[in-house]
């Protein structure tokens, strides 16, 4: 058979198969599945949403997303965020309109012309994942992306694939059509750039301009605007503080598509690829302060609850920027001097050590309410208004956010002596009263003896003046005289500054046996720095929401525990320990020269020292000793341990501020400063001997 009977028989085969008949049949069979099918896709598309499966966009009408609620220093500048989203809502009128542009260039540029379905980019996703037999492209548009950030628990799931992520994508697509149908395309992209995650926990372009730029969303450069286009796709892996060179790749892609679309020029598009990328060097707000900031953060969270995380609160707080810097360098130095020899051997693993050994051992960093290295706390406070202007609560917060500023219980030490010299103060005793330094032997309740000691065992200097033995911290005439006050006057003079914590109404409390809290410690030293006021610790001044309406403004308290001339008299002798007492070495060996006043303090076995002092506007005191109370080391006082780096932290402090000056004596001072002078020593009525509490 030729060819040609071939080809005739081929299409007689194909002609007797496609009757009109069966191509009819064909047809209605095709046209019924269509139909069928689109009555299933119709209903599945009404009822994907049927009931609440989806949200109603109507709450978009009053719609305010997540924000961390901003904490502030008393000069403006912004300290950390509180949250879990950190955003800052910004208006669309405010972004600049490269901002605007570089995302609409990368994320959606058809985003003015569609209603919610970019067609055309749905049909060439489509033909890229049948080719690629897989999830090639997507297509989500910048209103699609909005419904699942808007309402994140109503749309999207763990799925991605299959039928779950076949009604989560039906569900963007529904949400974005009721948006599209409802609200402006400016007002969806106003939203969308305020909800957008921009990785390492920003949301919204103005807190991920902040965080990586260090600077308003306003003020971006075209290069900053594409780097921060380029980060919705996968905001972690182009991370550009992890990933520099992979975010540069992404954010040149952003350029060049706002170049192919019309937005800039080819030369403007150029020399912003050569742009370096910009980061700001400070990683993360909350490496700033976090004791002071964890303790703020307790109060706010039980008076606010949820809305401290969500609602984009403004906290503006005490807290003083550059003395809180000063702090922390000098209590961190002294620590370290104390570690690495210079006042003799350290008998403990140093910090460094501990770090080391942490590293090695593949150690977590879990969080640790008791250290093995030795700690310290730091808090300064304003003598007037009360307001914390530094604290240091230990050395790494991340290691342990135990705050021994506020939370540790520890022994008083010497500077327990504040509110025995007062309470005899009040009882009208005077300055130049004369007190025999011997030793003593006291029966307890139990039936065992004391027999305390001063620092220096065995000394004993014979008949001293008040003022005398407070200023060289004499054990054994601070007891005498808290005997002859009364213990429970003792007891009730501390609670007169402050002091909220058990004490025993025993003899040991006079050389400072009662645990006390730093925080109020530091505190009651403000009575002799004022001339008798005491001011209560306070951290806020004002919260916002975040309109700017004030919702809490706390009150500063502010309590008369002495009369003016009793108190210039208690200060007059405190300031002998910095003039020519226990801390005199150590503050004129730091070079700090400005009228102050102050108590140093050791525990027993040398667990524990303090030194806290003041100047008329500035009241500071430092801790340093071992979580599980132990000797730091053989000798040590609080005169040689702490009182450095209270004076070193002054003296910085006072660098950048004009000195306050001395105090002037109130009119009935002299009097009481005068009284008592020549008075005959009294017999010591209390028999002899020694040991327990050695403290200076």
């Amino acid at each position: 058979m030729d060819s040609s009977a071939k080809g005739k028989g081929k299409r007689f085969r194909i002609g007797r198969y496609f009757t009109p008949e069966r191509v009819r049949r064909t047809v209605f069979v095709l046209l019924l599945a269509f139909g069928f099918a689109a009555g299933i896709a119709y209903g599945s598309w009404m009822r994907v949403c049927a009931g609440n499966a989806c949200p109603s966009i109507a709450v978009l009408d009053d719609y305010r997303p997540q924000q961390t609620s901003k904490i502030y220093a008393a000069d403006g500048r912004l300290v950390t965020e509180l949250g879990l989203e950190r955003r800052t809502v910004m208006r669309l009128e405010d972004m600049p309109p490269v901002l605007r542009e570089a995302f609409i260039a990368i994320e959606d540029k058809r985003f003015y012309q569609h209603r919610g379905i970019d067609f055309a980019r749905f049909l060439g996703a489509v033909r890229a994942n049948v080719m690629a037999l897989g999830i090639e492209q997507g297509f989500s548009t910048i209103t699609m992306q909005l419904s699942r950030n808007v309402f994140p628990d109503r749309i999207s799931g763990r799925e991605r694939s299959g039928w779950a992520g076949l009604v989560r994508k039906l569900k963007e697509i529904w949400v974005a059509r009721e948006l599209e149908r409802t609200y402006s395309k400016d007002r969806i992209l106003e939203l969308y750039l305020n909800q957008i995650n921009l990785g390492a926990g920003s949301y919204g372009v103005e807190s991920a301009s902040q965080r990586y730029f260090g600077k308003s969303a306003r003020d971006v450069s075209l290069a900053e605007a594409a780097l921060l286009a380029a980060l919705p796709v996968r905001p972690e892996a182009y991370n550009p503080r992890r990933y520099p060179a992979r975010a540069v790749r992404r954010r040149n892609l952003v350029l060049s598509l706002m170049e192919e679309q019309g937005y800039i020029t080819a030369r403007e598009a150029e020399e912003a690829k050569a742009a370096p990328l910009g980061i700001s060097p400070r990683r993360d707000y909350g490496e700033l302060a976090p004791y002071f900031v964890e303790w703020l953060r307790q109060t706010l969270d039980a008076r606010f609850g949820r809305d401290l995380y969500e609602r984009g609160l403004r906290v503006y707080t005490t807290l003083d920027i550059d003395i809180q810097q000063a702090a922390e360098r000098a209590l961190e130095a002294q620590l370290t001097a104390i570690e690495n020899g210079a006042y003799g051997r350290f008998p403990h693993r140093t910090f460094e050590q501990y770090l080391a050994s942490r590293t090695r051992n593949g150690d977590d960093g879990a969080i640790r309410r008791s250290t093995p290295y030795l700690q310290g706390a730091l808090i300064a406070m304003d003598a007037v208004t009360g307001e914390v202007r530094a604290m240091v609560g230990g050395r790494d917060f991340q290691d342990s956010k135990f705050n021994r500023a506020t939370q540790a219980m520890r022994q008083a030490g010497s500077t327990f002596k504040l509110f025995v010299y007062s309470a005899a103060l009040r009882q009208g005793r005077s300055p130049n009263e004369m007190i025999e330094d011997a030793a003593i032997s006291l029966p307890m309740s139990d039936g065992t003896v004391w027999e305390p000691s001063n620092f220096e065992e065995n000394e004993f200097r014979g008949f001293m003046t008040l003022r005398q033995a407070l200023a060289g911290s004499v054990n054994l005439v601070a007891i005498r005289l808290g005997l002859e006050v009364g213990v429970n006057e003792v007891v009730e003079e501390a609670r007169r500054y402050g002091i909220t914590t058990p004490i025993q109404p025993v003899p040991s409390i006079f050389i400072g046996s009662a645990d006390v809290l730093p925080l109020q410690m530091v505190a009651a030293f403000t009575v002799p720095a004022t001339l008798g006021v005491r001011a209560s610790p306070i951290g806020i001044r004002r919260v916002e929401d975040a309109d700017g309406n004030v919702l809490w403004q706390p009150e500063q308290r502010r309590s008369r525990v002495m009369n003016a001339d009793q108190a210039y008299v208690l200060n007059d002798m405190l300031r002998g320990v910095v003039r020519g007492g226990t801390a005199t070495s150590a503050i004129r060996q730091a070079g700090f020269t400005i009228p102050a006043g102050g108590k140093t303090g050791t525990t027993n076995d040398y667990t524990d020292v303090w030194f806290i002092g003041y100047t008329r506007e500035l009241v500071a005191g430092v801790w340093i000793g071992m979580d599980q109370p132990q000797t730091i080391r053989p000798g040590a006082q609080g005169g040689r341990l702490a009182a450095p780096a209270w004076a070193n932290f002054m003296r910085e402090v006072y660098e950048r501020r004009p000195s306050p000056g001395d105090w002037s004596p109130p009119s009935g001072a002299q009097r009481l400063l005068d009284a008592g002078a020549g008075i005959e020593p009294m017999a010591p009525t209390i028999a002899p001997r020694r040991e327990t509490l050695n403290d200076r």
